[in-house]
Order: structure tokens, then C-alpha cells, then sequence
């Protein structure tokens, strides 16, 4: 944990070079020049720091004895970028992977321009950026070559982290050249490999804490420990919409190991010496509440939803041609409604964060998707300049979109404020599971207008949410190629918190789309790919107002899966398609129903995503398979109720998810069109429900409308990714 807490610029010199020399360079993240780089000498490192302060945004390090290192600045929460990020410049560097390491940055926002993680936006945002900082020390490792030999630098060649003259002869380490190779300027600009030449970038390469992992090292939030620290847990009120009136904490206090109790807000910490006596204090708190604004309940928000879908006070978000004409004139109308209810986020480490407020600053460490933001907020709650906080960042045991709010973070502070201690505020799983934030309660409703020879000539979309604002993506397909088109959206205020899920919106409105259109398919007497692709077709062909996808990348995806997935050549198996574009990415999906004994089974979906250049197979891959169990699980069991303000499900006995045998196969492929990357995180998630549902339905004759599947009659028997 030494490594993690080491923060500033002069001891990041320290943990990256040794006392013979070596070349460290630094790098600006908001600027890909080379130009920006800036060499600093490692035998200039001196017990009184580097000669001249230089405002780097992150560094690339190599040392005598071979080793590189990059700082890798966006949080780390299963999302592969602390893998991802040193390959792209190790590939750059022609570097020896095996003597490459990576250090978590901790929070500083002079140096890094985004240091978060959400929206799949690291590696679009840093691609070319790590690419040139590879590339720049490449160069200036061969000039240094080519001065030691006295030959022309074209003459030089690299590999694995060597480096040779013309005819292989002779050859030098990095580690070697490194301190010689620091006279030498940087370039204004360097030439980037070709895709062709790519040696690192694309293979399957392990996470780089695997290790880590494996053998229990202390890399997550619930792993800090801080000598002297105190733990805290924290009874919120009980349901939303409710208030603190009175404490009696009169039992908690004299329980063995408890140092104090504090009541802050409407909140009541319980603080001592460990969790487990602290967890035990709580119990016995007796709290009263009283009303504080709406309390609302799951049969509120059904009849609220119907209400809604009616109302006249809708956003309109997009609207194409003359839409009532269209519903007119229509031969064929269908109409369909679809419904998707709360969700918890459940990341695998509930919510927790270190704080110690001194005088002289405040210390914070621990897992947050957006520390910048955690930090700004916390320097709000305490009235003092963000500079007097650092942040040290952890590895995020899940996230999900949870770690995105900070509100875990300003606890912590200012418990630590009240009691002039550093403490460590934990959420148990019931906490996280009763105190929000969570995915909001949709309801969608989808109008579709055909002619007398099936063609789609009408197209409207309402979208109602709870906290949610826009509950559509307007600009998505098929948006742009509808002649007539409407989409509009009603937004009801809860008291009910509500946050960033993983894909948000999209991660069940490609469900509800992209069942809506196979049924329109039907209706139109079109295969469901074949109605799509012509679609397309006719937006590259007539585009009806602005189109915000790649028409082609789609229809690239779309043809691959159908390849991929014998679609429709497979006898006694229902397939299943769809199709979604998020996150700058595309991802066709074919899932497999197979009836057995007389009960349809999941069996094998298959997953084709156009990521662009895909930095790690391995990762890559498993982001897909991730997105694809994610997208499943909740689509057939997560379900959060409320009644009277709170939360009914508050652990994983009421709670459901996916099970491990329950997962299907899942055979996954990328196109292969050269491009830079785009998001992977969250792009294989959406297109999933529909998918399954479409599969279903093929193999049933039934159609599902709304999530959990499994909460509706038409899912008795269905299995998943087991043989009866």
C-alpha cells in the first residue's frame, strides 16, 4: 500500500528511478503533442528534488536496471485500464512487457485532464496521447544509440526493449541508454507505428494486479488501514422521504470497543474500534423518524406511469415529418408498452472511504469513480480551498455507476471533522441496498405505423422516468430512418435517489426497442435482421433529419453476428437477435433457446462488438462477456420495490442475481475495421434483454414486457444456461 500513498511529483522520481540515472518523461494528458513532453534527468534527483519543477500531468519512467513506468491516472474498477493504459505505450516503446509496471496516480487535477471513470471514455480520451509518449522516448532511446555508435539514427532498430545497430551485432538495453538518452530533445513530433506493426496491442495480456488479487494484497478501499484510525457505521433514515426526529443511544454507548456517537444530519454514526463492534452498537440504537416530504410506494409509481404516458405536458426530444398523418393513413398500428423497475447498483465492496481533517489539510483515500468531484464537494462541505485535499485512490471493488456520487466521501470528512480523528466510515450490504442511489423506474411506450406493403412509415416513443430527466436517446437508431418520427419524454420528481447505472437509460431502453422492433418486424412479414439492415439502408440512402450512428459500422456489426450465428440455418434452436450503439460502440447480439424436455432453455448467445482497435483481447473480451452476464441477470431477476418510502429487498436473500451456473455460453468477436477505439465498459449490456427476450418468444410464441422476466407469467419453465 506503500506505492499507492506516495502522491506528490518528487516521490513518484523516487519510486521510479535508482540512483544510477535512468530517463523519466513527463507528459501533458490534455495535450498529445510531443512537443509537450519534457525530459528530466534521473541523476539530477537529489535529496533536495529534481532541478526545476515542471507541471506534468503523468510520467513515463525508465530506469537503469530496465524497468518502465507509467502513472496510470483514472480509477481502476475492473474496467482493465491500469492494464490497458501501459500496454499502449509499452507497444509504442518497443518495450519488454515484463518490465513493465504501472502506478495508481492519485488525485491531482493540474496534471490529469479526466481522472474518472465512467461513460467507456479512458481509452478514446488517451489513446493518442499514450501512443506519443511511447513513441517519443522510442526516438530518443535510438538517438542515444546512434550517438554512442556514431552511426545515422535511421541505421537503428528496436525490439523487447533493446536496442540495435544496423546489422543486429550489437545491442543495448533501454535501462543502458536511459540516463544518455535524457540529453537528448524532445521531438516536436514522432512517428506513430502502423496497425500492421502492432506486437503488444491486441493480444490476450494478464491485469496487471492479478497477483495482487489472487494472493490477498491490500489494493481495495476495504483493504486500507491507517494505524490509530477509527471505524464508523452510519443508520440513515429509513425510508426516503422521512426525517430524524429523536436518538436514544443510550445501550449503543456502553458496548464494548465504541468511542462515540454522533448524530450529523439526519444521520446517527456509531463509532469505535472495529466493525464488528461497531455493527453490533448499531442495533441497538432506537431512532424515531417523522415525515419529511412525499413517501411514495411501488403501486404509486405503476399508477403514476399510466398517468404520465398520458400526459400533455411531455418534452418533445425529436420529431420528424408529419407523424400524425402517418398514424392516419396507417394500414397496421402497434402499440406496446414496457416497464423496467429500480435497481441497486451491488457492486461486490459496498461503499466505504478514509477521512482525516487536520488543520493543516484533509487526507482522503479510497475508491471513488470521480475523485475530483469528491474531493471539490468535500472541500464545499468543510468551507476550505480544494488544495488542502489530497486523494489517494484505491482499486474499486465494482462500481456500476455507484461510485459516481460522493456521497460515501463527504461522510467520511465530516464525521472526521466532528471528531477530530481520521475514521473510516464502511456501508454494510444492507446499507448500500437501502440507501440509493439507483438505477430509476422507466416506462415506455412505443407506437408503430406500417402501409399495405410493410413499410415502417411511422414511428413514436415515449419515455416516463422517476429522476431520470431525458429517459430516451433520441438520435439513436432508428431514428433517421422513419420518415415520420416523435419521441418525447415526462420526468416525475421522487424523493427516491436516483444515479448513473451502468449504460444508462440505454441499459433497458435497447431492450424495449429492440423487442418493439422484431414485433414490428413480424407484423411487416420481415425477417427481424433483414427489417433492420433494410432500415439502414434507407437512412445511408434518404436520412430523415441528422443521424448521429455510423450506419455502417452497424450494419458491420450486424452482418457478423448473423454470420457468426448460422442465423436462421439451425434446426430445434429459436434465435434471437439485436442490435444497440452506446458509448461510441456497436453490438449485435444472437441468443440461442433451446427446448428441452419441454422447457426453453438459454444456451448460447453469441456477441459481436466494433470497439475499434482492441488494446487487450483478454480484457476486451471479458468487458463483453461482463456486459452480456450483467445484462441477463438483471433482465430476469434484480428487482427493487418500495413500499411506504423504503426499500423492500435489503440483501441478497430477497435480491436476486444471476448465478454462476445460470450463465450460458458466450462466444465473443470484434470487427476488425482499424479505427481508434472507442468505450467498451458498458456497450455489451444493452442489447442483451432484447436478445433473450426475441429468442424466448421465438421458442414460446410468448412476448416479454417487462423486467424481471422471471415476474411474469409467460417465464414458468424457462431456464438458464443449464440442461435439465
Amino acid at each position: 500500500m506503500s506505492e499507492l500513498l506516495k502522491t506528490n511529483r518528487r516521490n513518484f522520481l523516487k519510486l521510479t528511478t535508482t540512483v544510477g540515472g535512468g530517463l523519466m518523461l513527463g507528459f501533458n494528458w490534455s495535450n498529445a503533442d510531443a512537443s509537450s513532453m519534457e525530459v528530466i534527468n534521473a541523476s539530477d534527483i537529489t535529496g533536495a528534488g529534481p532541478a526545476a519543477a515542471v507541471d506534468f500531468n503523468s510520467y513515463l519512467a525508465i530506469s537503469p536496471d530496465n524497468v518502465i513506468t507509467i502513472f496510470s491516472p483514472n480509477p481502476e474498477l475492473g474496467q482493465n485500464i491500469k492494464t490497458s493504459f501501459p500496454m499502449i505505450v509499452a507497444e509504442e516503446l518497443d518495450a519488454d512487457w515484463s518490465k513493465v509496471k504501472v502506478v495508481q496516480a492519485a488525485l491531482n487535477a493540474k496534471k490529469y485532464e479526466r481522472q474518472l471513470t465512467g461513460g467507456s471514455g479512458a481509452i478514446p480520451h488517451s489513446w493518442e496521447r499514450l501512443r506519443k509518449a511511447g513513441a517519443t522516448a522510442r526516438y530518443m532511446l535510438m538517438e542515444a544509440g546512434a550517438k554512442r555508435w556514431g552511426v545515422p539514427s535511421s541505421t537503428i532498430k528496436t525490439k523487447n526493449g533493446m536496442v540495435f545497430n544496423a546489422d543486429g551485432t550489437s545491442g543495448l538495453s533501454y535501462g543502458e541508454l536511459a540516463t544518455e538518452a535524457s540529453s537528448i530533445p524532445v521531438p516536436a513530433e514522432v512517428k506513430l507505428k502502423e496497425i500492421k506493426d502492432f506486437k503488444l496491442i491486441g493480444t490476450a495480456v494478464r491485469n496487471v494486479d492479478n497477483q495482487e488479487m489472487i494472493t490477498g494484497k491490500p489494493l481495495f478501499g476495504m483493504d486500507f488501514y491507517r494505524e490509530g484510525m477509527l471505524f464508523a457505521m452510519i443508520q440513515r433514515p429509513e425510508a426516503f422521504g422521512m426525517k430524524l426526529k429523536s436518538v436514544d443511544s443510550a445501550a449503543a454507548k456502553v458496548m464494548p470497543g465504541i468511542i462515540d456517537i454522533v448524530t450529523f444530519k439526519n444521520n446517527v454514526a456509531v463509532v469505535g474500534k472495529s466493525t464488528w463492534q461497531v455493527n453490533k452498537a448499531r442495533k441497538l440504537l432506537k431512532i424515531e423518524y417523522e415525515k419529511d416530504g412525499n413517501i411514495e410506494s411501488s403501486s404509486d409509481h405503476d399508477r403514476l406511469f399510466k398517468e404520465l404516458l398520458e400526459s400533455k405536458e411531455a418534452t418533445v426530444r425529436r420529431k420528424d415529418g408529419d407523424v400524425d398523418n402517418a398514424f392516419k393513413t396507417a394500414a397496421k398500428i402497434i402499440t406496446r408498452e414496457y416497464q423496467c423497475p429500480f435497481l441497486s447498483h451491488s457492486p461486490m465492496e459496498p461503499m466505504n472511504f478514509f477521512a482525516h481533517v487536520r488543520a493543516d489539510g484533509v487526507e482522503l483515500v479510497g475508491p471513488s469513480q470521480t475523485p475530483e468531484a469528491a474531493r471539490t464537494e468535500t472541500a464545499k462541505l468543510l468551507g476550505i480551498p480544494p488544495e488542502q485535499i489530497t486523494l489517494e485512490l484505491t482499486r474499486l471493488g465494482g462500481g456500476f455507476g455507484r461510485r459516481l456520487k460522493t456521497d460515501y466521501v463527504t461522510e467520511a470528512a465530516e464525521l472526521s471533522s466532528i471528531l477530530k480523528a481520521p475514521v473510516k466510515v464502511i456501508w454494510t450490504r444492507e446499507d448500500d441496498m437501502t440507501g440509493g442511489s439507483y438505477r430509476p423506474a422507466v416506462r415506455y411506450r412505443f407506437d408503430a405505423a406500417l402501409d399495405a406493403n410493410g413499410k415502417l412509415t411511422g414511428y413514436k416513443l415515449r419515455g416516463v422516468g422517476i429522476n431520470v430527466g431525458n429517459a430516451t436517446r433520441e438520435d439513436n437508431f432508428p431514428s433517421g430512418a422513419v420518415d415520420n418520427l416523435l419521441i418525447d419524454s415526462v420526468e416525475h420528481k421522487s424523493p427516491i435517489t436516483t444515479g448513473a447505472w451502468r449504460a444508462p437509460i440505454t441499459n433497458f431502453l435497447a431492450f424495449a426497442e429492440q423487442a418493439f422492433l422484431d414485433e414490428v418486424a413480424m407484423a411487416a412479414n420481415q425477417d427481424p435482421v433483414k427489417f433492420r439492415l433494410d432500415l439502414l439502408d434507407k437512412a445511408k440512402k434518404s436520412p430523415v433529419g441528422a443521424i448521429k450512428y455510423d450506419i455502417d459500422r452497424m450494419k458491420g456489426v450486424i452482418e457478423l453476428a448473423a454470420e457468426k450465428s448460422g442465423w436462421g440455418t439451425k434446426k430445434n434452436i429459436s434465435q434471437g437477435f439485436s442490435v444497440y450503439f452506446s458509448h461510441r460502440t456497436y453490438v449485435a447480439q444472437v441468443a440461442e433457446v433451446e427446448m428441452i424436455k419441454g422447457n426453453p432453455v438459454l444456451q448460447k448467445i453469441y456477441a459481436v462488438a466494433d470497439c475499434g482497435i482492441v488494446v487487450n483481447l483478454s480484457g476486451a473480451k471479458q468487458q463483453v462477456r461482463g456486459g452480456v452476464v450483467d445484462g441477463i441477470g438483471h433482465a430476469f431477476f434484480s428487482n427493487l420495490t418500495f413500499k411506504d418510502g423504503a426499500a423492500e429487498q435489503k440483501n441478497f436473500n430477497t435480491y436476486r442475481l444471476i448465478r454462476m451456473k445460470e450463465v450460458p455460453e458466450i462466444d465473443v468477436h470484434f470487427v476488425n475495421n482499424g479505427i481508434d477505439p472507442t468505450g467498451l465498459g458498458e456497450p455489451a449490456l444493452p442489447p442483451t434483454g432484447g436478445a433473450v427476450a426475441n429468442a424466448i418468444f421465438k421458442a414460446t410464441g410468448k412476448r416479454l414486457y417487462n423486467q424481471p422476466f422471471t415476474k411474469q407469467e409467460e417465464m414458468k419453465g424457462v431456464r438458464l444456461g443449464e440442461r435439465l
